[in-house]
């Protein structure tokens, strides 16, 4: 294991998360707000003693970073970022309690957007910065966002980002993997951009547009104010719900189109069964709250920004959606499950392997049927290796295990049924809000500390999609020596 690396890299990371964090300190001032100034240069300070320490720990680090310490890398900075990054918010005593500050940081890191706070708008304005500005950090990866303006380690660069994006399988979008990472982050930020001048051109502060902007980039959802976005018009709200949908959209077809490519963009099958999972989810809930919301354009808007927000898993909302029927529940609790693509800043199990489990099992089928014969798996065109695929039966297995783990242990607090189900499915698919107990209306500060800690968790491996977090606890892992 290539210790001397892996604490290099953790300290540059560090100082990365300092970097972002200086942002909030303009709306400190903007706003005379001393105390919460000094809770950030008291963190800035801690923050830096820590860096300082990782990197003369691991200076004159040598030698690549190959698969093991890519995983257990990107699992330790993501660790020591939920940490640090908690303690504005501690030390500032908004949120006294640490795991608290936990959960809420981690929550913004993994772009969940579950929270513990019942009013966000009695927070400061720096700290409410600081929470929305971590949906925009962990959206794309940090590590990605380093690999674009930091040279990297040699065979390392790519078992980072393979260790930290979303999906089954990671490409690289041009032969030199910095490049990949700077056009993913240029497209990122120029549809962040987008995002804040169409919700500046609605009315909305500049405040209001960068918070929400950065909620709606990372498919996080935490909002600003207790309704979330109930209380936005309804230009603002279509805005949001269109950006959720492209957010969820994988980058790698933006790239296509930027080539000009629109055939190979349009032909993307996982793409366009995204959308059509989008388009006839928002359908039917449309349809089966006709009772509950007479008015067609208003039922029409309600329906698909909720749809475009859970499958994203983004996690704003514009209605009590825990009142709606049974039936529009169910969807959008499968919605959770089902995610957006991969390679987006989405969560959940992601549309390609949904569809590489449909195809596997037709697959299994025609074997049954006809055992002689010689069946391949294809998406785009494409044969889809046999070690995809294991890996996708493997990870669906973990994914099971663990939200039955959990949903076991929270259920110590002897909270509805409903309520454990939606918190361990939503915090583990990094959605945010669930049913009951902690619908779109209320929050999580209802479970105890021991639930908050597993929740987080759960969070953590939803966003690193399990393997790089149990790869820490795997001795194969620390056995390699360098």
């Amino acid at each position: 294991m290539n210790f001397r690396a892996i604490n290099h890299t953790i300290g540059s990371i560090i100082l990365l998360e300092m970097a972002f964090m200086l942002p909030s300190l303009v709306w400190c001032w903007v706003d005379r707000d001393g105390h919460s100034a000094l809770a950030f240069g008291a963190s800035l300070l801690i923050m830096g003693v820590c860096a300082g320490l990782f990197l003369l720990v691991g200076r004159r680090a040598r030698g690549s970073i190959f698969a093991p310490e890519g995983f257990v890398t990107v699992a330790m900075c993501w660790i020591v970022l939920s940490l640090l990054g908690c303690l504005p918010f501690y030390i500032s005593g908004q949120i006294p309690s640490y795991i608290d500050a936990l959960f809420e940081v981690v929550s913004g890191f993994t772009t969940t957007g579950a929270s513990i706070l019942a009013d966000p708008a009695e927070m400061s304005r720096g700290l409410l910065f600081w929470r929305s500005a971590t949906h925009w950090l962990g959206g794309m990866g940090i590590l990605v966002f380093m690999l674009a303006i930091l040279p990297a380690r040699q065979g390392g660069a790519l078992h980072l980002m393979q260790a930290e994006s979303p999906g089954p399988t990671v490409s690289k979008l041009t032969p030199r993997l910095r490049q990949t990472s700077k056009i993913l982050y240029a497209i990122y930020l120029a549809l962040t951009l987008a995002c804040i001048l169409f919700l500046l051109a609605g009315g909305m502060s500049l405040f209001d547009s960068l918070c929400t902007a950065f909620g709606t980039a990372g498919t996080g959802g935490f909002g600003i104010k207790a309704d979330s976005m109930a209380s936005y018009s309804p230009y603002l709200q279509w805005v949001v719900t269109v950006f959720m949908a492209l957010f969820g959209v994988n980058f790698s077809v933006y790239y296509l189109l930027l080539l000009r490519k629109v055939g190979l963009a349009v032909k993307d099958e996982e793409v366009r069964l995204y959308f059509l999972i989008l388009l006839v989810a928002g359908a039917l809930i449309a349809w089966d709250i006709r009772d509950l919301i007479p008015d067609l354009s208003e039922r029409i808007r309600h329906a698909y920004f909720q749809v475009s927000s859970i499958m994203t898993t983004t996690g704003f909302s514009t209605v009590d959606f825990d009142v709606w029927p049974a039936f529009s529940k169910a969807i959008l609790l499968c919605l959770m499950a089902v995610g957006a693509c991969a390679g987006s800043t989405g969560g959940g199990l992601k549309v390609i392997r949904l569809l590489l489990m449909v195809k596997s099992l037709r697959r299994a089928i025609r074997r049954t049927l006809r055992p002689s014969s010689v069946q391949l798996v294809r998406v785009n065109g494409k044969v889809v290796e046999d070690d995809v695929l294991h890996n996708v039966s493997a990870y669906l297995v973990a994914y099971v295990l663990i939200l039955f783990g959990s949903f076991v242990v929270i259920s110590l607090d002897e909270l509805s049924l409903e309520s454990n189900i939606s918190a361990v499915f939503s915090c583990f698919n990094n959605i945010g809000p669930g049913f009951d107990a902690v619908g779109p209306m209320v929050n999580y500060d209802c479970y105890s500390g021991l639930s908050k800690l597993v929740l987080t968790l759960d969070m953590l491996l939803g966003r690193l999609e399990i393997f790089p977090l149990l790869a820490l606890f795997s001795r194969h892992s620390w056995s390699r020596r360098l």
